[in-house]
């Protein structure tokens, strides 16, 4: 990791860049393979599995047979875990649930914003060199609390068609009525346009690489939302005297470890923790298993020394991290400085994997930059509001002098017209 001594802030954009800019011929493939399934359905998703996977699933749908047996593959510690963490995220996200609100208005005229929850969601768990199944709980959970009716899952199959037993157990346990063996832009297309085995959905949920990222991007501007643009997973430490070197050393491995695109920043009040920083990390990536994987991403990582603790919270605003952790003195004080974040992580014990895992909070988050305008997924990620009124005889009486002056102001005789049929 490059260390940069107190830089200028005409060069503090240059150093908030992620580590991977935007690629038309990304965008460009992924349309191709969107407009492939949507014109092919299953057979074009077949032939794309053949072409990029050189694998070609014989049954998409994993059978309810297999759903049922991965539950033997896992071990009793880890379904001990994942019931710890599906508590802890059920608490939490159950009390985001949102209310129904009812105002008057006006004498006669009664306002009601009602939660109705999507009716069909998709979810995209990325496959890889590591089977992330705590995304199946990060998704799955809110979904059925939320009241969707048909929650779907998409994920790659390796070359035997297996998907690890992890993600089929979290799926099943979740409450996901159906889960498919499809990665990639395609599965994607899959959930947007619907083919003859996976339905339709309403909104796409889940994170993925560049294609799976460019397919959600192209998809949000037809007809099917998204939970929000999300690239490559980052971290920022923040750190004073205050801060443990090996502590944010690790912080900053957990992140990198996610594969090659991933970023790692620390920001520091010092250059002589900067330097501790950068010895822990080399020290402890070199013990690391996907040593592999780090070395690439520190390679487009940074450690930024800044000698005023205004100037590294506003740093971290530009920046806008996915998972910002602040080991600093008073550091709440400082959080409450942070306008732009996808989760926080308070003080010296509050490692960014908690999160991830099993505290409570979600790990779909915002990243590149994008923390500054969306939030992460939460209990909202999966309803709409639908507003109601009614309005009384009496209340359209009373209403229908501002209704019909501000009609004739913008000329719309119609809308006038639809309040004095009423008064006559």
């Amino acid at each position: 990791m490059k260390i940069y001594c107190n830089p200028k802030e005409s060069e503090w954009e240059g150093l908030c860049s992620r580590a991977q800019a935007g690629d038309s011929s990304v965008l460009e493939a992924a349309r191709e393979i969107l407009d492939k399934v949507k014109a092919g359905g299953d057979a074009a998703i077949r032939e794309l599995a053949l072409k990029i996977d050189g694998f070609c699933p014989e049954r998409l749908e994993v059978s309810p047979e297999e759903l049922e047996s991965a539950a033997g593959k896992v071990g009793e510690v880890l379904k001990s875990a994942i019931e710890n963490a599906i508590a802890n995220i059920t608490a939490f996200h159950k009390a985001q649930a949102p209310q129904e609100i009812r105002v008057e208005t006006a004498p006669g005229v009664t306002c009601i914003q009602r939660p109705v929850a999507i009716q069909k969601v998709g979810l995209y768990i990325p496959g890889g060199t590591a089977p992330l199944f705590s995304t199946v709980l990060m998704l799955a959970v809110p979904a059925q609390l939320a009241g969707c009716r048909e929650i779907v899952l998409c994920t790659p199959a390796d070359k035997e068609g297996r998907i690890a037993a992890e993600v089929l157990y979290a799926a099943k346990r979740c409450g996901v009525g159906k889960v498919y063996r499809i990665g990639g832009a395609q599965a994607i297309a899959a959930m947007a346009y619907g083919t003859e085995s996976v339905t339709r959905c309403h909104k796409i949920f889940g994170p993925g690489n560049r294609y799976v990222t460019a397919a959600k991007q192209l998809v949000s501007g037809e007809s099917t939302a998204i939970d929000m643009p999300a690239g490559p997973s980052e971290v920022m430490v923040l750190a004073d005297s205050s801060a443990s070197a090996p502590f944010v050393a690790a912080d900053l491995l957990s992140q990198a470890e996610h594969g090659a695109d991933s970023q790692a920043m620390a920001v520091c009040s010092s250059m002589e923790l900067a330097r501790e920083v950068e010895m822990e990390v080399a020290r402890q990536a070199a013990l690391a298993p996907r040593g592999e994987y780090i070395m690439k991403s520190l390679a487009k990582s940074r450690i930024i020394v800044l000698d005023s603790r205004i100037k590294m919270l506003e740093f971290a605003n530009m920046y806008a991290a996915e998972h910002l952790i602040i080991s600093m003195e008073d550091p709440w004080e400082a959080a409450g400085k942070i306008t732009a974040a996808g989760s926080i992580f308070i003080g010296n014990w509050s490692p960014e994997s908690a999160g991830d895992y099993a505290s409570g909070t979600n790990h779909t988050l915002p990243t590149s930059g994008w923390a500054s305008s969306c939030s992460g997924v939460n209990m909202d990620s999966f309803m709409r509001k639908i507003t109601i009124q009614e309005i009384t005889r009496e209340g359209i009486g009373k209403l229908a002098p501002t209704i019909i002056a501000m009609a004739d102001a913008e000329g719309l005789q119609a809308h006038a017209d639809a309040v004095k049929i009423r008064l006559q």
